[in-house]
């Protein structure tokens, strides 16, 4: 388990790394411009996911207060992107490093941003890191194509492995 974890959290950087460069590459206007989707523009959007990993590493790093980057200060998109980077390239060696097989099955104790608390085991929270970012990707890539973007990256998986893990 911990190798595929450690192979999830490379992908992410990999795959974040591939479409926040293609959408640096747009006009910036266009990185505001609101189009349909869960948050209304790439840049919230990015956001977004800069502040979920965020807070999901606060709680695996058993932090009793959550502060997301986007409370803190208005970040552009070019700083946005890179702390996301920076974020995701934190998983791998966190997993390689600091867990074993037990603290992987191990349960994290948690709240939610309601307050809410739970109990999750530490292999589902970090699949669920991983899959948050392939969705909101996903997300991403609808609103580069909705923005007449016709350089789209493509980022599955497969693609990823298939390069032995690099790009």
């Amino acid at each position: 388990m911990k190798e595929l974890l450690c192979q999830y959290a490379a992908y992410n950087v990999w795959a974040n790394h591939k479409i926040l460069y293609q959408i640096q590459q747009m006009e910036e206007a266009l990185w505001y411009q609101q189009t349909p989707a869960s948050f209304d523009s790439l840049y919230k959007t990015i956001l977004h996911m800069w502040d979920a990993e965020s807070a999901w590493w606060q709680r695996m790093r058993l932090h009793e207060k959550i502060l997301v980057p986007s409370a803190n200060f208005d970040p552009s998109l070019k700083d946005a992107c890179n702390g996301l980077l920076h974020q995701s390239m934190e998983w791998e060696p966190f997993i390689r490093e600091s867990l074993n097989e037990d603290a992987i099955e191990s349960k994290l104790i948690y709240k939610n941003s309601r307050g809410e608390e739970f109990y999750q085991p530490v292999k589902e929270v970090l699949l669920h890191v991983f899959n948050h970012s392939t969705y909101h990707r996903g997300q991403l890539v609808v609103m580069m194509r909705a923005l007449g973007e016709t350089n789209i990256p493509q980022t599955d998986f497969i693609l990823f492995a298939r390069k032995g893990f690099k790009d």
